[in-house]
């Protein structure tokens, strides 16, 4: 048999589903990824937020230590590596708000709410006062609210003066793929007066954006038509659940309706390099119903990231001490296990467990995300693996940093 001239042939019969796998699966998107988005209503936002959120949430804390200690069992460390984390970076990802959490305001209203959120987020830039990640949420693109969507975010970003980096553009309630290629033409032409590139997520929250009326799955055409400018899925809980008519008593992240929509998501999103996110509890830990909202967010934090949805979004910042706890918690509590088996892997030495190539590269993101958010430290990587981060992002199939 001539090998050179079938392994010719088989070439030429797939030259065209290469390309469309090596268009359409580029990998993971590079860079870090926020554990969670805390939204905040645009009325309320202002340059020194992120700080006022920060302390607050020390605030509660420092009040209700003892609590605290008892929920995530007498951690001391974990304690002090929460209390530092909200020293040092309180909130990961700032959504400033004008959607549902803003209201219904008159025109000019929004238009000055939007000019002085913009101004104010330029100034915390400048003063290095912002989060790490950041972004507005609009209106949604249906025909009622589509203008004045587009109009906050033009007048947001005029007097913000620029489309800094990692800000993007929260679209809520899409309906249609042709939803995410409008935005997608409204991010280049933006783009065309100001320095920077502009980029937006989509916020699954109604059937719509899971199924089509012909009973496709549209996460998938969605993520394609969004290209490099869309960043990522977030789930919208309260939304999607309504939608589906499931009684608001029952309305939950961890509703079965819940879970389908979110692992549709999570198939369609696989190697697309779109991200994911999970919804938002709205029972907050405030008064009497501090510790048992704490209970209940320190749970569910937990089950998103056991699902592999490694973001969620909160509402208060008196959520901040257990979206933190969780997911330190998780990430601590792994990383033992996890190092020594990339210990083993990379040394080829015999194991009771025979992991593949996959499994290292989840092994090893594991421990990248782990690194990133601030649970664990990297001299404690290094030394229990024997890996720098450099080999970590190698093993994880992650680009490499600049």
């Amino acid at each position: 048999m001539d090998l050179a001239a079938l392994t010719s042939e088989v070439d030429e019969l797939l030259v065209d589903a290469d390309a469309a796998l090596a268009r359409d699966y580029p990998g993971e998107r590079p860079g870090r990824q926020p554990v969670h988005t805390l939204y905040l209503p645009a009325d309320r936002f202002h340059a020194a937020s992120v700080h006022e959120l920060g302390r607050e949430a020390q605030r509660v804390l420092l009040e209700h230590g003892e609590e605290f200690q008892t929920l995530v069992g007498g951690d001391d460390d974990l304690l002090i590596r929460v209390l530092a984390k909200l020293d040092s970076e309180p909130v990961e990802d700032l959504r400033i708000d004008f959607e549902d959490g803003y209201g219904v305001h008159a025109g000019d209203e929004e238009d000055a709410a939007a000019e002085a959120a913009g101004r104010a987020l330029a100034s915390a830039l400048e003063a290095g006062g912002a989060s790490p990640f950041t972004g507005i949420r609009i209106r949604s693109f249906e025909r009622a609210t589509r203008d004045r969507a587009l109009r906050t975010l033009v007048r947001f970003l005029e007097a913000l003066g620029h489309v800094p980096d990692d800000f993007v553009v929260t679209l809520p309630k899409v309906t249609s793929v042709e939803q995410v290629a409008a935005m997608v033409l409204a991010c280049k032409r933006i783009d065309e007066g100001l320095a920077g590139r502009l980029r937006f997520e989509v916020q699954v929250e109604t059937p719509q954006s899971v199924v089509g009326p012909d009973g496709r799955v549209l996460l998938a055409p969605m993520a394609r038509a969004g290209g490099d400018r869309l960043t990522a899925f977030h789930y919208g809980t309260y939304d999607y659940s309504a939608a589906c008519g499931i009684s608001a008593g029952e309305q939950s992240l961890e509703h079965p309706a819940a879970d389908h929509a979110k692992a549709l998501m999570q198939v369609a999103a696989a190697g697309t390099g779109v991200r994911l996110s999970d919804g938002s509890t709205n029972r907050l830990p405030l008064g009497d119903q501090l510790v048992p909202g704490w209970q209940e967010h320190l749970r569910l934090v937990r089950r998103s990231l056991e699902r592999g949805f490694y973001q969620g979004w909160d509402l208060h910042p008196a959520q901040l001490p257990t979206r933190f706890a969780a997911t330190y918690a998780f990430f601590r509590e792994g990383f033992p296990a996890a190092a020594e088996r990339l210990q083993t892997y990379v040394a080829h030495a015999d194991s009771t467990v025979l992991d593949e190539p996959a499994t290292a590269r989840a092994l090893s993101d594991f421990v990248v995300r782990g690194l990133d958010c601030g649970a664990l430290d990297q001299t404690e990587v290094t030394e229990a693996t024997g890996l720098d981060r450099p080999a970590l992002l190698r093993m994880a199939d992650r680009p490499e940093e600049a």
